[in-house]
């Protein structure tokens, strides 16, 4: 640990010192990324207090992985739910679910992903142009559910302006050792006139994947024999008592998705109006969590189960999704001195998926449609920019079958907000806003309940001399208890638990205060971000009782009883990252060096640990480039988790190390800037990974080693 820590504050230093060594030296200027999903006008990631990021195409097939929050996870403060390859939301410094809002073009993915870790979020970076992460707080534009964070994917299918050729595009596909699987992408926007056309079609066919060792941790196998699950000496081997699905491929953990979207806008001098529509379908399998239950399949020893393409059998359980989303967004600008820009978007979405027991026995069937729109005001008054805006929404969910865990509820919202900013000439700058919100529930059982919200934030900030940026912000955000949270009862399969909702739940809050340094020079960039937030009314899951027959009992179904409960939690941390550039290095390349620290502490108030939190975790990187041909490693170190909740187990440390090379075949006039053929290697040493945000860390591990070559060709 210590040495972790030392080798991060010598490459720190390093990172400070090599810039000021290459004052003397041409640089490439390093530029802030533009934010266009904050609050309030577009500014870039260096005039924003809080901590953002943004991926741009070529990033976001580097780091293609099978779901959104794999793909995201390694940025740092960003972490994966992590349930196999098939389904994974975003975990922002140690929040997730209910408490991370992803959204597509600014407005909500209207799916059930943030009801259970195994349902797929419907937002997809395969097909994305853009990924912006805003960590902490954003509840100001984005409501309640954005009390931990905003994930925004643009996937550029309405233009707002003309692109600057009559055709472009881009075709790619790569192929994965690790589940023999492929990845095929393509997009292409056609410009006629004042119309722009654009289309996208992706799918990915992945296999089971394989993974370093056993499918159960270490911890899990020594309480199970401690339990006396398993009889066998201390000593002795157990490599021949598990089969192949549990030790050297993760049975079940199969992926096929495709999507198809296409957009058309009329793009004029002062504004824009498009119309799109995506379809996505999705079958992936569910593994890990299903296999121990009573409700799951535990004759996987069979060997006269039958397989079908994918390799699961007929015991296996698995989903079917389909979702086709409609969305319509408009902009004008005002261009007066006081109204400056005004933007509607109107979005809808009809979403189903099928929880199979084995092919053709359909478990339980979720459906959920839904309305959401979203118009904002751009303004300029005294001095102030700012944004004024109206949102609301309309969704239905739909659950049934033996294992549906949530009755059927309609949510309906609206909501206000208002964010103004200004900065003066000496560099000094003032920003904050307020929301109010209006939710209400109404379900088929528990009836209606409804809940007024109330959220702020006032910061301020400094720019100083010679690059350097500072600033601090105090936000005040409420969150309404989500369906799951106030109506589940009944047996979930994906945490493994009898899950008992309680209609009498409080509104949650959060008290968050974060501030921020930063130094960005001509080839050299260093931040820091220190947060904490105090929750009061915190929502979580806790072992409990359910009356049965008059009697108090802790377990229903076959599953341990968790209700859901409210406690006060104080979360803390940061992220440290930085950045130098290099021109004409060693072996006469341009060098990129890159380097993280990320770090959350979560406790209640009430004594214990907030469960599934990501531990310390360092990752560095270097990149050199000569031009034709690229070559580049990361490496991330995760600390192990012992501050976990009651009846969890820890996870161990672990190191990834990753290696990249590409040809540009671009500088061989082949194709436009971007082309290229890659191929790179993920978990060079098939280290054995289990995330501490996942409910199958100790079932499913992170994929072994993966040899993963592709070829991307834009025009």
């Amino acid at each position: 640990m210590k040495r972790v820590l030392m080798a991060t504050a010598v490459s720190t230093q390093a990172l400070l010192s090599g810039a000021h060594a290459q004052e003397a030296e041409p640089a490439r200027r390093l530029e802030p990324v533009l934010i266009t999903t904050a609050p309030g006008p577009d500014r870039t990631s260096d005039e924003l207090i809080g901590n953002s990021t943004a991926l741009d195409r070529a990033e976001i097939i580097s780091q293609l992985s099978g779901t959104l929050g794999d793909t995201l996870s390694g940025e740092p403060g960003v972490s994966s739910t992590f349930f196999g390859q098939g389904a994974s939301r975003p975990v922002l410094r140690g929040l997730g679910a209910e408490r991370v809002q992803v959204l597509t073009n600014g407005i909500g993915v209207i799916d059930v992903s943030a009801a259970s870790p195994d349902h797929q979020v419907t937002a997809d970076g395969i097909d994305a142009d853009k990924i912006e992460i805003l960590r902490g707080p954003a509840a100001l534009a984005y409501g309640g559910q954005a009390i931990g964070g905003v994930v925004n994917v643009i996937d550029g299918l309405i233009a707002e302006s003309l692109p600057d050729q009559p055709v472009t595009g881009e075709a790619y596909g790569a192929y994965n050792s690790v589940n023999e699987g492929t990845e095929l992408g393509a997009r292409a926007a056609f410009a006629s006139g004042p119309l722009v056309f654009s289309l996208s079609a992706s799918q990915r066919d992945f296999g089971d994947y394989d993974i370093p060792g056993f499918a159960e941790s270490r911890q899990l196998r020594h309480r199970e024999e401690q339990e006396g699950e398993h009889d066998h000496d201390e000593d002795e081997d157990h490599d021949e008592d598990h089969d192949d699905e549990e030790r050297g491929t993760l049975g079940n953990s199969f992926l096929d998705t495709q999507t198809l979207g296409g957009g058309v806008s009329w793009v004029g001098e002062r504004g824009f109006a498009g119309f799109a529509i995506r379809r996505q379908t999705s079958e992936y399998g569910l593994p890990g969590a299903h296999a121990h239950s009573e409700h799951g399949h535990e004759d996987h020893d069979d060997e006269d189960h039958d397989e079908d393409e994918h390799g699961h059998g007929e015991e296996s359980p698995f989903i079917d999704l389909e979702q086709t989303r409609f969305d319509f967004r408009a902009g004008i600008n005002l261009d007066g001195p006081v109204l400056k820009a005004l933007t509607g978007t109107l979005s809808y979405s009809d979403y189903k998926h099928i929880e199979f027991e084995a092919p053709g026995e359909a478990g339980s069937i979720y459906e959920t449609d839904g309305l959401e729109g979203r118009l904002e005001l751009d303004h300029a008054i005294a001095g102030f920019e700012g944004a004024a805006g109206f949102q609301f929404a309309d969704k239905s969910l739909d659950a049934s079958g033996a294992e549906a865990f949530i009755s059927p509820t309609d949510t309906t919202s609206w909501a206000l907000f208002l964010y103004e900013t200004r900065e003066w000439e000496s560099g000094f700058g003032v920003e904050g806003g307020a929301r109010i919100d209006a939710v209400e529930h109404d379900n088929v059982i528990g009836g209606k309940v409804d809940f007024d919200l109330f959220s702020a934030s006032a910061g301020l900030h400094q720019h100083l001399a010679d690059g350097w940026f500072a600033g601090a912000q105090l936000s005040y955000t409420e969150r309404a208890p989500n369906e799951a949270e106030l109506f589940a009862f009944g047996p979930h399969l994906a945490t493994q638990q009898f899950e008992v909702g309680d209609v009498n739940l409080d509104k949650e809050s959060g008290l968050n205060l974060e501030g921020t340094l930063r130094w960005r020079g001509d080839n050299a960039s260093l931040g820091i971000n220190l947060f904490r937030t105090g929750f009061s009314d915190f929502i979580f899951l806790t072992p409990g009782v359910i009356l049965e027959d008059g009697d108090l009992v802790s377990e229903e179904d076959g599953l341990p009883v968790f209700v859901f409960v409210q406690d006060d939690a104080t979360f803390h941390g940061g992220e440290i990252y930085g950045e130098y550039y290099l021109d004409q290095g060693p072996v006469g390349a341009d060098w990129t060096f890159r380097t993280g620290l990320d770090y959350v502490r979560a406790e209640f108030d009430g004594n214990g640990n907030v469960p599934f939190v990501p531990p310390l975790r360092v990752t560095a990187g270097a990149e050199a480039s000569w031009g034709l041909v690229e070559a580049g490693a990361d490496i991330e170190w995760a600390d192990n988790q012992k501050h976990v909740s009651d009846g969890q187990l820890g996870t161990s440390n672990y190191m990834l190390v990753n290696l990249r090379s590409a040809l540009n075949l671009s500088k061989m006039g082949f194709g436009s800037e971007g082309t290229q053929a890659f191929l790179e290697v993920r978990n060079v040493g098939d280290e054995e990974a289990r995330l501490a945000t996942s409910v199958l860390r100790d079932t499913a591990p992170l994929p072994g080693r993966n040899v993963r070559a592709g070829l991307r060709i834009t025009f």
